[in-house]
């Protein structure tokens, strides 16, 4: 019997890699050769490599804390289950602001109302590798002083007006994890151009403890077992498997802070070619897709989405196409599930705040996988259920001189 499932997330990684990734355990200097690489590719000052995109965003809080008194961090109200969890892991205040439903950038006349004199910084995301307007964010923030972080944890590799995303910021971190662009099974990277905050960072690096042996042989273990069951004709066995709860989005209750190994920087020794390969591959799978459903032509320039994101009509519409994409296994999931302020371990900390872009967005938002996995047939079946389950014809008709959707998010229309 055959089963094919596909995943809703990967990354590129050969067999290659892995075997890099062995002799890297014998290779003394690959970190710092890891990070130096990185450091001159992004064209910044400092870079550091840690032990996830979680830990990189919580050690780049402690640094401006570090320097600066102020306590709160303004975020997303729809983000990444890991922000918010970070902000706390560096003993700061989480401060949410609602979001554009089309962008996922901030609102932005609610943002100006968000910062204070308290406001330390301004996280601003790119979820799915849609860029955030950055400049903006930066000019309403340097009339206080605010630092911006970037969370690029889903777009390495994407550039904005000519700019790679993650130097747009004061600082800014990317996520090595299973599912992103560019995976060693897990790690982060924090660069900045900021000598203040470079030297704030390395205060923090230098604290951090170096993986253990046993850390460094499971984690190998883990890169193994992902590289084997990632694949299609093989990732059904593992989504069946409740206790790995995968396609959970799960709130982090502690985020460790450790040393990037030599492990992890020996499966990163291609990493710019494979980030190159993963892009293309990401930019001309979301245009194959969005030529299936929509009646215009597509962008001149297709975008390397994590994701790609659509919106539907409703929330039972959003559940009828998952249903059929959990039947014929074609890796659509429903993003996060909630806004911030309605995690469960959270709720008590927002004062019963609503967001109800958030919210529409946690309601309607389902997101398709665009790796190297989706086949020919995998995109018509996709086109298939969307079409087929809401009866309707996605269309993003406009888009911006990077190629990207206006309304990144789509529109459903009769």
């Amino acid at each position: 019997m055959k089963i094919r499932a596909l995943p809703p997330a990967a990354a590129p990684l050969g067999w290659k890699d892995v075997g890099h990734g062995v002799a890297g355990l014998l290779a003394r200097n690959a970190v710092c050769a890891r990070a130096e690489e990185i450091r001159e590719h992004f064209g910044v000052r400092h870079a550091f490599l840690v032990s996830s995109g979680a830990a990189a965003l919580t050690m780049t809080l402690k640094a401006l804390a570090s320097v600066d008194p102020r306590r709160r961090v303004v975020i997303p109200a729809y983000t990444c289950f890991s922000v918010p969890a970070a902000v706390l892991a560096a003993g700061l205040q989480p401060v949410l602001c609602d979001i554009d439903v089309s962008t996922f950038d901030f609102d932005h006349d609610l943002l100006e109302r968000a910062v204070d004199d308290e406001t330390l910084c301004v996280v601003a995301h790119h979820l799915f590798g849609i860029p955030s307007d950055v400049d903006r964010i930066r000019t309403l923030c340097a009339r206080r002083g605010i630092f911006v972080i970037e969370d690029a944890a889903q777009a390495m590799g994407v550039e904005s007006k000519g700019r790679k995303l993650g130097t747009c910021g004061d600082a800014g971190i990317f996520s090595l994890g299973r599912g992103k662009h560019l995976t060693c099974g897990s790690g982060g990277i924090i660069v900045t151009s900021s000598d203040a905050i470079g030297q704030a960072i390395s205060a923090q690096y230098r604290s951090l403890v170096e993986p253990s042996a046993c850390d460094v042989l499971k984690e190998l273990a883990r890169v193994v077992l992902m590289r084997a069951f990632i694949h299609p004709r093989l990732f059904w066995i593992p989504a069946a498997v409740p206790f790995l709860r995968l396609g959970e989005t799960i709130f982090p209750k502690r985020i460790p802070l450790k040393r990037f190994s030599r492990m992890q920087a020996g499966l990163l020794r291609d990493w710019r070619a494979r980030l190159s390969r993963s892009n293309e591959v990401r930019s001309r799978t979301a245009g194959d897709i969005m030529r299936r459903l929509a009646s215009l032509e597509p962008p001149a320039r297709a975008h390397p989405y994590l994701r790609l994101p659509i919106a539907v009509a409703t929330s039972e519409e959003k559940r009828r196409i998952l249903r059929l994409s959990r039947r014929w296994r074609l890796g659509m999931s429903a993003a996060y599930p909630s806004p911030i302020n309605e995690i469960p371990e959270l709720r008590g900390a927002f004062n019963e705040q609503r967001f109800p872009a958030a919210r529409q967005v946690a309601e309607t938002l389902l997101t398709i996988p665009v790796h190297e996995w989706v086949s020919e047939t995998d995109k018509h079946a996709i086109a298939a259920s969307l079409l087929g389950a809401s009866g309707r014809v996605f269309t993003a008709d406009k888009f911006d001189g990077d190629g990207i959707p206006l309304h990144a998010a789509g529109c459903w229309t009769s």
